[in-house]
Order: C-alpha cells, then sequence, then structure tokens
C-alpha cells in the first residue's frame, strides 16, 4: 500500500486509511468506514487507524479489524449500594456535560441486585483507546471493581439488569462524517477530505 503525499498531516490523526486493494485513500471517519464495510462493494477492504501523524508527513498506522466497526465496547464500574452507584453516574454524566466524549455514547445506572448496581457506559468499539484516555482525562474513578470489553458488552446485554437511569453522551465532532454518493465518490480519491 502505498500512501499519498501528505500536507498537514497532523490533522488526519484519529482519522483511517482505507486500502481498497488497487488503490488507498486517507482521511475516513470511523462512521465513514462503518458504511463503507456495510456495502457488499467493499466488504474486503482492509482498514487502518493514524494514530500519530509527523510534520513531515509521515503516519504510525494500526490495522483495525473490520468487525470491530459493528460491535459494542462497555466499560462498567460497579458498586454494591444504589447510592454510590448514583454518585458514580452523576459524575460521569456531568464530566460528559463539561468535557464531550470522543464519540456518542450510552450512560446507564443499572441494578442486578439489591448489592449489585453498576454504571456503565457503552459506545462503538473503534473508539476504545479514546474513551479509556478520556475517563483518564476527566479523571473519573469509582471504589468498586471494573471491568470493560466487547465480551463485558454482550454479558451486560445478556444479564439485562434493571435500568434505573440512563443518559445519551454526545461527542463534540469536529469533522462531519460523508454519506452516500458523496462517500462512494471518496472512495476513488487518495485523500477523502
Amino acid at each position: 500500500m502505498k500512501l499519498p503525499e501528505i500536507k498537514n498531516s497532523q490533522k488526519y490523526k484519529g482519522l483511517y486509511v482505507v486500502d481498497f486493494g488497487q488503490s488507498c485513500s486517507v482521511g475516513f471517519t470511523a462512521d465513514e468506514v462503518a458504511e463503507l464495510l456495510e456495502s457488499e462493494n467493499f466488504k474486503d477492504i482492509k482498514v487502518y487507524k493514524i494514530y500519530n501523524a509527523y510534520p513531515d508527513g509521515k503516519m504510525e498506522l494500526k490495522g483495525v479489524p473490520s468487525e470491530i466497526f459493528q460491535l459494542e465496547f462497555g466499560m462498567f464500574f460497579y458498586a454494591s449500594d444504589e447510592a454510590t452507584a448514583n454518585r458514580d453516574y452523576k459524575t460521569l454524566v456531568n464530566s460528559a456535560v463539561k468535557t464531550a466524549p470522543p464519540a456518542k455514547a450510552k450512560v446507564h445506572m443499572a441494578q442486578y441486585s439489591d448489592e449489585k448496581f453498576v454504571t456503565a457506559v457503552i459506545f462503538p468499539a473503534e473508539y476504545n483507546d479514546e474513551f479509556s484516555k478520556w475517563l483518564l482525562d476527566i479523571n473519573y474513578k469509582t471504589a468498586g471493581s471494573a471491568e470493560g470489553g466487547i465480551e463485558a458488552a454482550k454479558r451486560y446485554y445478556a444479564d439485562a439488569p434493571q435500568i434505573i437511569e440512563w443518559h445519551q453522551l454526545f461527542s463534540a465532532d469536529q469533522i462531519d462524517s460523508m454519506t452516500g454518493a458523496e462517500l462512494l465518490t471518496a472512495t476513488k480519491m487518495a485523500i477523502a477530505r
């Protein structure tokens, strides 16, 4: 795969390179990659995330499995009483209002039993690294045990705890995603944006 020469490569950090086989294109958002992967024409593309970019145009890429764009990742913070769980939930939601998360997510405060509660944040799996960094940046801390992952999210849905409160988080999107014909046209360009 030969990447095009990129000017201002730092603005591409966090975006994706898509290898179409005969050509590649730089600068897709996660939503755009997910839409491409849903198409029969692009089911075999290879996807790389731009993890770092340098002033000379060089970029560090990391391969991303296609399946990741169809999965949810969850981070679950457990508490043994409702008051603690409520505090954890409100702290997370209030922090998200002050400092927007990296992507759209849902936050639940749920009850498994009289002695098991959870604050859950669930988001598209391709944003795992960004959400981990965001939680560190907002200094989110809880007293109980915690777990995270794709399997943890599947287990949460299967267990179906009673949701007591929920909140939808929205990111402060810096880049509008292309869709439909505009996205299809971008697949033919070396630099999508």
